[in-house]
């Protein structure tokens, strides 16, 4: 079989980026000799794919969102628990998923077509990175490995499950505080645009003397009319600049510093983080995946520099032969109390009960952090607007008032 071409992004032993060309059979032979490189893959792309004639424009991704493949995931466990042949229950989801998302359905049945072939259905997963997680293909491979493949689904399920929960409960919490700052930003643009102007002319004409406040609002409606293209322009190259900032890790690292530090937000994405982290590593270990492999996928999937290098450093403590509370206790993103806990469970032999323990724990945290911050944002943002709209209103009568008094 003729090798295959493929640019790759990766990570090394001392946590640093790496790019590279690699020659396989396949995406998972890629993959494999990678990973032997001690490296963890981020990125793995084919490159001598040439697209043809219109073929090209009609081709679907395959790909899946996080409730696509819950749903799938769910579905099949229990179709393998109830006697289904993995094949004959991969065929079916196949064409059920085709009408719903015809990307995943097609990547399910070339999987299908793969395993029928006589390829590990892990392996075949491997070949399907946007809709398959690493996480996801390591259970997947630990199933095949224990037999158990029905019981690693239906843990797989209960973990993407819980994920998207989390998920759609901050995206739920955060979505009036966004849909109230628009609010804010566009009235504020009306009246500064189409109001405003209105009686800028009326006080030109009556020689007004105008107090401090009116001239600022003034001035800001000229300058949201005649230079918006600037602040246009500014947010263009702000969004420019943090795109290709965040390709750089030091920035990534230290946005994500900044951001578990900050006031308010910052012990919500700290929850938000060792509930992820907790979950993942205990959904692994009580699957079979060895402790620095999994170590190793959590770190890769935490989407959090600092977590990350913490998780890179600690599988390094316990590949030394100590323990995984040697580092994580000197990581400040990690509290005294998870910390013990993981120590407790690492002594006893229960760690995955106790990592399971501590993502209910901080679940619980989130949801009530969450709740308190959307009540306290919205009377925030009330008073925000208030304020905006009061300062325009004062601005513009209180000239007017100012002049019925000379009048009488």
């Amino acid at each position: 079989m003729a090798k295959m071409k493929f640019a790759y992004a990766a990570r090394d032993s001392a946590g640093k980026d790496v790019k590279g060309q690699i020659e396989a059979e396949n995406e998972a032979e890629a993959n494999t000799k990678l990973k032997g490189q001690n490296l963890v893959v981020t990125g793995l792309k084919r490159l001598d794919i040439k697209p043809s004639g219109f073929m090209s424009l009609g081709a679907v991704s395959r790909k899946a969102n996080t409730a696509e493949l819950a749903l799938f995931t769910r579905q099949m466990a229990t179709m393998i628990g109830a006697g289904i042949p993995l094949l004959e229950a991969f065929e079916i989801l196949a064409e059920q998923t085709m009408d719903q998302n015809k990307g995943f359905g097609m990547g399910l049945q070339e999987c299908a077509d793969m395993v029928r072939g006589g390829t590990e259905l892990s392996e075949a997963m491997a070949r399907f990175p946007r809709i398959f997680p690493d996480i996801y293909i390591n259970m997947v491979k630990a199933g095949e490995a224990s037999g158990q493949l029905d019981v690693i689904l239906d843990r797989l399920a209960d973990f993407l499950e819980a994920n998207e929960s989390l998920k759609r409960e901050i995206k739920s919490a955060m979505t009036y505080p966004v849909i109230s700052l628009l609010m804010v930003l566009g009235i504020t643009y009306y009246l500064l645009v189409f109001v405003v102007p209105k009686f800028e002319g009326m006080f030109k004409s009556l020689n007004a003397k105008l107090p401090g406040v009116t001239i600022f609002v003034l001035e800001c409606s000229k300058f949201l009319q005649e230079q918006w293209y600037i602040i246009l322009g500014i947010g263009i190259a702000v969004f420019i600049g943090y795109k290709m900032a965040m390709t750089s890790r030091e920035f990534r690292r230290l946005k994500d510093t900044v951001m578990l530090k900050a006031p308010v937000f910052g012990p919500l994405g700290q929850k938000v983080a060792i509930s992820r982290f907790a979950r993942t590593l205990s959904t692994l270990l009580s699957s079979g995946v060895p402790l620095l492999a999994a170590l190793e996928i959590v770190a890769s999937t935490s989407g959090n520099a600092v977590l990350e290098d913490t998780l890179l450093q600690t599988r390094d403590t316990v590949k030394r032969g100590e323990s995984i509370t040697a580092h994580l206790q000197k990581a400040w993103v990690f509290p005294p109390m998870v910390v013990r806990m993981i120590g407790i469970g690492e002594k006893s032999g229960a760690l995955e009960q106790l990592l399971s323990k501590i993502s209910d724990f901080y679940d619980e945290q989130i949801h009530a952090t969450v709740k308190s911050l959307t009540s306290l944002i919205e009377p925030l943002m009330l008073g925000i607007m208030g304020t905006i709209v009061g300062t325009i209103v004062i601005a513009i009568f209180y000239p007017i008032l100012e002049l019925q008094k000379t009048l009488s």
